[in-house]
C-alpha cells in the first residue's frame, strides 16, 4: 500500500541525502586567492563551521515531520533562490565566491525551512517568532540559533 505521505516522505529522503552530499563536497579554495596563510585558514574555519550548522540543521529536519513543500518553499525563499532542486539533485548559482557561499545557502534554506515548519498552523505551538527562536535553541544549540534564527 502506498500512499501520498509515503511517497513524500520517500521524496523528503532524497532531497535531504543530495542536500548532505551537496554540503558534504570539498570547498575547492585556491590559497593562491589569500594574501596569507592566515586568511586562508580564516576562510577555511568559516566554511568548516557553515558545514557544521548545514548538516546539525539537515539532521533535524530529517527528524522532524516536515514535508516536502516546505523544503521547496524554503529553497525558493532563502538566500535568493540560488539553491534549486532539480527533481534529482541541488543546483547552487554562485554569486561572487563558490567555496564561501554554497554551505552557506544550504544553511540558509535549512534555516527557512525549519522556520517554516516550526511556525506552521499545525505546529504543537502557537506561532511566535520567539517561540521559533527557543525552538531553535532547544534542538539546535545557541551557536547556531544565534547564527541562522536571529
Amino acid at each position: 500500500m502506498t500512499t501520498d505521505t509515503q511517497t513524500d516522505k520517500e521524496q523528503l529522503g532524497q532531497m535531504l541525502e543530495e542536500l548532505h552530499r551537496f554540503i558534504r563536497q570539498r570547498p575547492g579554495l585556491e590559497f593562491g586567492n589569500y594574501g596569507d596563510a592566515t586568511e586562508y585558514r580564516r576562510e577555511l574555519r568559516q566554511i568548516t563551521r557553515d558545514k557544521r550548522d548545514a548538516e546539525a540543521m539537515l539532521f533535524c529536519v530529517w527528524r522532524s515531520l516536515m514535508v516536502t513543500k516546505t523544503l521547496r518553499e524554503a529553497a525558493q525563499q532563502a538566500f535568493s533562490g540560488r539553491l534549486e532542486w532539480s527533481g534529482r539533485s541541488w543546483a547552487y548559482v554562485t554569486g561572487q565566491y563558490w567555496p564561501t557561499e554554497y554551505r552557506r545557502a544550504a544553511c540558509a534554506v535549512l534555516a527557512r525551512a525549519l522556520w517554516l515548519h516550526w511556525s506552521s498552523p499545525w505546529s504543537e505551538k502557537p506561532f511566535s517568532a520567539e517561540s521559533v527562536r527557543a525552538e531553535a535553541k532547544r534542538s539546535l544549540g545557541v551557536g547556531i540559533a544565534k547564527r541562522w534564527f536571529s
